[in-house]
């Protein structure tokens, strides 16, 4: 009997081996595993002309940012929500660009700077709302990794994502990109020095975050029949709760839906039940003590708790702990703390032997109207 379980506990190491050897070999694999290098040459390269872009928001007296983007880069337009306004003093809201393309009844933007996210800058929506605000007059800016795209062709300035070739149908290194690009200009207005020596170290971060790759790859086995789960954030990293559902729903075909704590807890906490997956995203900082509190709450709930942090006193009080190896300010935490969520949407759809690289019935440019 000894014998025979040690053969079978070897026979199931040799196949999970072989699992990860195939999995390297996938486009989506290698893509998140760039994102350090990508990281790095955002910094190298993007940096003048972000600070020119920056210099021009001041010249200006630009006081408010109008976000145009869809699916990924839109929740990268969240993260510009809170670090441009945080750090900033900027008001950010996103546009609808509905208004542009169908009821055609642009809104006046008035001394904004209009910025376009998109990886392709090819959907016609957007580069709608970006050429109407050429139209009147107002500061474009453009991130995108295609630099020649009819949307940067829209920009006054165009900020390359430095990502090459994305050819996995699921976003990762652009979307990590665009958050850098987002961050350096966050920098930029600031004009501290140190706000730069930070960005400099977060190519490190993840590059140690990827190695929690091989533990992350040991617990999804445990999902492969989840059905519907919850990502939490809040701050910062609320951008990061629908980053990680987005993949999740994209890669595994889960219904799963992002909240930030406080919205959770008016009325979708009703969905907590005994054995309830619900991933919580929560590195140190200004939001921990509440993140600690609302842990209790689903654990009282019988809730599974999956928590994300370097903080030891939440991470004890998850049922499954995911010890981030490093600690980065919390402004800049967002780059880091999606890695862990790409890395599990990644594990999850290749236990269920889906295609990692094609997800059913999308692609990987989406042009809407």
């Amino acid at each position: 009997m000894i014998r025979e379980a040690q053969l079978i506990h070897a026979s199931r190491i040799t196949h999970h081996v072989l699992l990860l050897m195939t999995l390297k070999d996938t486009h989506l694999y290698q893509e998140i595993h760039e994102q350090p290098a990508v990281l790095e040459r955002v910094l190298l390269h993007e940096r003048p002309i972000v600070e020119q872009l920056a210099q021009a928001i001041k010249e200006r007296g630009i006081t408010h940012v109008v976000i145009a983007a869809r699916g990924t880069s839109d929740n990268a337009g969240r993260y510009a929500q809170y670090v441009l306004g945080s750090l900033n003093g900027l008001t950010v809201a996103l546009a609808t660009p509905s208004l542009f393309t169908v009821y055609q009844q642009p809104p006046r933007f008035g001394n904004a700077l209009v910025l376009g996210i998109s990886q392709s800058g090819k959907s016609p929506d957007i580069v709608a709302v970006v050429a109407e605000a050429k139209r009147q007059g107002v500061l474009t800016a453009v991130l995108t990794n295609t630099p020649d795209s009819d949307m940067a062709q829209q920009g006054d300035f165009v900020i390359n994502l430095q990502a090459g070739l994305e050819k996995s149908v699921a976003a990762t290194k652009t979307y990590s990109a665009a958050l850098m690009a987002i961050a350096s200009l966050s920098a930029a207005l600031g004009g501290e020095e140190k706000q730069w020596q930070a960005l400099q170290r977060i190519p490190t971060a993840v590059s140690l975050t990827l190695g929690m790759n091989e533990s992350i790859a040991q617990i999804t086995p445990r999902y492969r029949y989840m059905e519907r789960s919850i990502v939490i954030g809040r701050g910062y990293n609320y951008a990061t709760a629908f980053e990680m559902a987005l993949k999740m729903k994209e890669l595994t075909y889960t219904i799963v839906e992002p909240y930030s704590s406080a919205d959770f807890l008016h009325g979708p906490l009703a969905l907590i039940e005994a054995g309830f997956p619900v991933f919580v995203i929560a590195p140190s900082g200004k939001m921990q003590a509440e993140m600690a509190s609302f842990i209790a709450t689903l654990v009282q709930g019988r809730a599974e708790v999956i928590c994300l942090s370097d903080v030891p006193d939440l991470l004890h009080a998850a049922r499954i702990p995911l010890l981030m190896p490093q600690t980065v300010p919390e402004w800049l935490s967002p780059i880091v703390s999606i890695v862990p969520g790409q890395l599990f949407a990644l594990h999850l759809a290749y236990t269920r032997d889906f295609d990692v690289d094609a997800p059913r019935s999308i692609q990987k440019v989406t042009e809407t109207h």
